[in-house]
């Protein structure tokens, strides 16, 4: 079965339409958690920034059930656009969609030249001996705020002023990312394939991350040929809300050189 986007997914577009491309891909929480890194990029590159299928609402084809299947439909669309020398940068599961995608371009002359590099920022996927990836799905918020942030008050949200629309969504999302990552976020065979990969790769972590750990993240990076890693003090899994600047400081010196 071809896994293909819905025609009508939402896809923000941001930036210069005539630079270089990013595709910014979000983790579990939605492309809200992204909106800092497109509002960033928007102001020296052309900015894509899709709704995962079963986001928010979006429809899911069942040609898409794993994140293979994911990285697979956007390979074949950024195809369809004719876009090349493309930047990937991932969030958490949008971490891993971008290294999958990195892993199947290099295997299939098709996407030659479409993936020109990827920034990975704390994303899960691999199976790392000894660094464990947090039971997501067994975390209520208090402890998924402990655990995703430095400042966990910062990120804790109380279930009980969500609105019934806002609570459908979350539980959307959850299933959603159950069955497209996995209860267990991770794919078993991820860090042996992550050699293939052949473009510059950036690792970007939160010295605080309690989800996927820096010793996580640095294992990650050294599985792929060249990768660089920059742990960001002061924050946690998602650095790009709690430390931007910092998060900054590492990405653009990267993107100036990718």
């Amino acid at each position: 079965m071809i896994s293909v986007l819905p025609e009508d997914l939402p896809m923000i577009q941001a930036g210069d339409p005539t630079a270089r491309t990013a595709l910014v891909l979000h983790g579990g929480g939605g492309p809200q958690t992204v909106a800092p890194i497109v509002g960033h990029l928007s102001a020296t590159m052309h900015v894509l920034a899709p709704t995962h299928p079963g986001w928010d609402g979006t429809t899911r084809p069942e040609s898409i059930a794993s994140v293979a299947d994911l990285a697979r439909a956007y390979l074949s669309w950024l195809l369809d656009q004719r876009e090349l020398d493309v930047v990937l940068i991932g969030s958490s599961i949008g971490g891993w969609i971008a290294l999958e995608m990195a892993v199947q371009a290099a295997a299939d002359d098709r996407f030659a030249g479409i993936i020109g590099a990827v920034i990975d920022i704390d994303g899960v996927g691999a199976l790392v001996e000894g660094e464990p990836i947090a039971d997501f799905f067994a975390l209520d918020a208090r402890g998924l705020a402990e655990v995703a942030w430095h400042d966990p008050e910062r990120g804790y949200l109380d279930p009980a002023r969500f609105t019934d629309e806002q609570r459908a969504v979350q539980q959307g999302n959850g299933r959603t990312m159950a069955v497209i990552a996995g209860t267990g976020m991770s794919d078993a065979t991820l860090l042996d394939r992550l050699s293939a990969v052949n473009v510059p790769t950036l690792a970007v972590w939160g010295a605080s991350d309690g989800i996927v750990t820096p010793a996580y993240g640095r294992a990650v990076a050294s599985g792929i040929p060249g990768a660089q890693f920059v742990e960001i003090p002061a924050a946690g899994h998602l650095p790009h809300l709690e430390a931007p600047e910092a998060t900054w400081a590492a990405i653009d010196p990267f993107l100036a050189r990718a």
